[in-house]
């Protein structure tokens, strides 16, 4: 009987190790075809971009992104709280913010990545990467999830400063000073103006 549990635990083990192994990869080549697209599309340093070159940018970069997810993280306790139509509208205005604000500075998509680890654990996924530019190196790691069949990113940290998090707490005091109301008034603003 002890023969046989072991086995079973050893099988199940052999398993969970193979199937994180599996996303680790898959993760690591979706990242890296990713990466490939924005830098064929960036073309040369010093090139200029049409509308339509800048609109895809944005898409590749932002659509692996769950803005719902970070969402819900950067204003905490306030999602849950407000009408499921504000909330709609927020993750609207901060998705249409986020994808706007990724094409600011086009040059960091040019950075060489390394790989550091790759942790999967129950379809949840922690990349640690290094990017390297002109001699600088700067650490960009991504929380991952697993939703239907595709790894999307819910939150990414840039020299361990989490975007998600950054939000919150401007988010959080704008909240306490004026309201919630007055959040969603200044991100329709700044949305106007993406």
């Amino acid at each position: 009987m002890k023969t046989i549990i072991t086995l079973l635990f050893s099988t199940v083990l052999f398993l969970n190790v193979g199937i994180a192994q599996n996303g680790s990869d898959q993760i690591q080549q979706m990242l890296n075809e990713r990466d490939a697209e924005i830098k064929e599309l960036l073309g040369p340093k010093g090139n200029d971009y049409t509308q339509e070159q800048r609109d895809r940018l944005k898409n590749i970069i932002n659509d692996v992104i769950d803005f719902r997810s970070m969402s819900e993280t950067a204003l905490g306790d306030t999602y849950t709280e407000i009408s499921e139509e504000k909330r709609e509208e927020f993750v609207s205005l901060f998705s249409t913010i986020i994808r706007d604000n990724s094409l600011n500075r086009l040059d960091i998509y040019r950075a060489e990545v390394t790989y550091n680890d790759i942790t999967v654990n129950n379809g949840t996924a922690e990349v640690k990467t290094m990017a390297q530019m002109d001699n600088v190196r700067t650490s960009v790691d991504y929380d991952m999830e697993l939703q239907s069949g595709e790894w999307q990113i819910t939150d990414m940290s840039i020299d361990d400063v989490s975007t998600a998090e950054s939000y919150r707490r401007q988010f959080q005091s704008i909240i306490r000073q004026r309201g919630f109301d007055a959040l969603l008034e200044s991100l329709r603003r700044r949305a106007a103006r993406a």
